[in-house]
């Protein structure tokens, strides 16, 4: 058993020297682990390790009990120094096989959890990138929009300026339109007043026809 023990401390110090460098080996290290940790390799790791255990504290309690003869005899058997050398190396080897196992347990969940820490950690640079691609393109459409926003301005102010100049032509046009308007009313006045004037004249020379006509026709008579 001591031997079994042995070879078996032997090789969990292998395997944490192993998982301590980067190494191919400690790849396949940990993926023999993760298969050991799946399906009924939990449960068997489990029935070895409490088995261990019972051994272990079995071992101390025999210890316990020579010491404790020894101390009630007062002498020393050489057989229960024997059987004391023994199992103090069970015991240290049940213990260093324990202790072993656990950290390689915890190796392997640390390594596991580094492992999936850095995916994630490639997975969120990936969609920095990404973002920081957006961010760059939203940048350069912003900066197109500004530029097509102060052309549309400046467009508008030019339309502002010829809006007001024509107001200001319209406005001229009708202040002349009205003095044209007015100028032709007066025209019109006058027009009819000459047409008057006319009509008085033409009245005016009919009568002194007539009144000529009267006096030519007197004196022939």
């Amino acid at each position: 058993m001591e031997q079994l023990l042995f070879v078996v401390v032997l090789f969990e110090v292998v395997v944490i020297v192993a998982l301590s460098f980067k190494t191919p080996i400690r790849k396949l290290l940990i993926m023999s682990l993760d298969r050991a940790k799946r399906g009924r390799g939990p449960v068997v790791i489990q029935t070895v390790s409490a088995t261990v255990i019972v051994l272990f504290v079995a071992s101390v309690y025999n210890m316990m009990a020579i010491q404790k003869r020894w101390i009630e005899d007062g002498a020393v058997n050489p057989t229960d120094e024997v059987i004391m050398a023994k199992h103090l190396l069970e015991s240290t080897l049940m213990g260093g096989f324990l202790f072993l196992g656990l950290m390689i347990d915890r190796l392997h969940h640390y390594m596991r959890e580094l492992r999936i820490r850095r995916k994630t950690m490639e997975v969120i640079k990936k969609e920095g990138a990404l973002l920081e691609g957006v961010k760059a393109r939203g940048l350069d459409e912003i900066k197109n929009l500004k530029e097509e926003i102060m052309s549309l301005q400046k467009r508008q102010e030019q339309l502002n300026s010829e809006l007001e100049a024509r107001s200001k032509e319209i406005r001229t046009q009708k202040t002349s339109a009205v003095a044209l308007q007015k100028q032709s009313e007066g025209f019109l006045i006058e027009f009819n007043r000459l047409l008057e004037e006319n009509q008085d004249l033409r009245d005016q020379l009919h009568t002194v026809d007539s009144k000529i006509s009267r006096s030519s026709s007197k004196k022939n008579t």
